[in-house]
């Protein structure tokens, strides 16, 4: 072999190398489900296009199951995707692996709505960047109300005019239907204790359900079944309260955008309206959840400024107008406020606008356990099932309660 022909050969595999080299592939965990369907039409539609240029490739692997779980051991392993969802609700516990690196520099978070940007924050450092999200409100089956001569659930009601026309409803229509349909969980009760001000944490971390405020929105929320105007899921044999509403015999459940689509497939003659959550009458200020998932980057890795392109191309005004088109969650930038979705009157546009408007309308907090995990909210669960039930007092139930959070927190 000349050596003209050996530097030839030197020079192509040279160039190969330095090809290879250059194609970058940032990796993507996320859930399972759906998800992998509705991420990858968003990886060809609009992530792969604007990277085309840059030589870099986008994979998307979902954790089955356990998400939480599944990522936690990725990330100890430092098998963890480039990219990958945070949610809100265990974001605690996944900042203190030191694995989810701070954006605070790196993204822009002023086109997102500011709660939604709070949800990721700790200790003033950003970890995650909403990529959508949900809130309650509360779905009515408008022929019960028609039916029962009752005025539809509105955005000025308080506590005290929605309780009135639940039991009004309940008084004309009998005993076979019910007001309202009462999730004995956190995720639903939890918003009526933040409409009063109440703080989950104090500034040691401590949870305190004998602050007045919290007693109240208890007694509230579990006197609607005490006055026969509530019922648990359970008592027309569903699982929640989208299923309540579904049997046709129940007025109004506390849900969010996600119900949508579940009545279409399962309930497609029930006619439904959608009004805000109820004000504390005391304030006339709601309480809400933000139930979010964020993007965030892997501390570790060696493709940051590729893995900051995806984060900046998965939450562009573009991605979000699809989403919010495909009907698929709430977007979380807040120049969508004025988009064009949001001004049409069928059913399904009208609970996501009332979702989006919620989201800053009130106390809001994300819907988290806090640092010790998802066992926070069993004494609360446990205290609601017991009053709704009929098997404690209110004052029974929450002495205990307070007394098993004690325990929960000193371990």
């Amino acid at each position: 072999m000349n050596k003209t022909l050996l530097l030839s050969l030197a020079v192509l595999a040279a160039s190969a190398a330095q090809t290879a080299a250059a194609q970058t592939t940032i990796k993507i965990n996320g859930y399972g489900g759906t998800d992998p369907a509705v991420v990858g039409d968003l990886i060809n539609r609009f992530v792969k296009p604007a990277l085309a240029k840059d030589k870099i490739t986008v994979i998307y692997e979902p954790l089955q199951g356990d998400y939480n779980k599944s990522l936690t051991t990725l990330l100890a392993a430092g098998n963890a995707g480039d990219v990958f969802y945070l949610p809100a609700e265990t974001i605690d516990g996944f900042v203190a692996t030191g694995k989810v690196l701070p954006l605070n520099g790196l993204v822009s978070t002023g086109p997102f709505i500011k709660s939604l940007n709070t949800a990721f924050t700790k200790g003033g450092r950003l970890y995650g960047v909403a990529k959508d999200f949900n809130t309650l409100t509360l779905v009515y089956n408008r022929d019960l109300f028609d039916e029962a001569g009752v005025a539809y659930p509105n955005n000025n009601d308080t506590w005290a005019t929605l309780q009135t026309k639940l039991t009004t409803l309940k008084q004309k229509l009998g005993s076979d239907y019910a007001g309202i349909c009462l999730q004995p969980n956190w995720d639903r009760f939890g918003a009526f204790a933040f409409a009063t001000g109440w703080q989950q944490f104090d500034s040691k971390g401590k949870t305190n359900l004998a602050d007045p405020r919290f007693v109240e929105a208890f007694n509230f929320y579990t006197g609607l079944a005490r006055n026969k105007v509530g019922i648990q899921p359970s008592e027309v044999s569903e699982g929640w309260t989208g299923g309540c509403l579904k049997s046709g015999k129940v007025a109004v459940a506390i849900e969010g955008n996600w119900v949508v689509n579940f009545l279409r497939d399962n309930a497609p003659n029930l006619k439904f309206g959608t009004a805000l959550m109820p004000k504390y009458t005391k304030t006339g200020t709601r309480g809400n959840f933000l139930y979010t998932v964020g993007w965030a980057i892997n501390s570790g890795t060696k493709n940051r400024q590729a893995a900051l392109k995806v984060l900046n191309i998965l939450t562009s005004p573009q991605v979000q107008q699809y989403v919010l088109e495909q009907g698929l969650a709430i977007p979380s930038r807040t120049a969508l406020t004025s988009n064009a979705y949001f001004k049409k009157t069928d059913p399904g546009a009208v609970n996501s606008r009332l979702v989006f408007d919620g989201a800053d309308d009130g106390n809001v907090r994300a819907f988290t356990f806090g640092p010790q995990g998802t066992d926070w909210g069993k004494p609360i669960n446990e205290a609601l099932a017991a009053v709704l039930s009929g098997q404690k007092s209110a004052t029974d139930a929450l002495k205990k309660a307070q007394a098993d959070m004690n325990t929960f927190q000193n371990r």
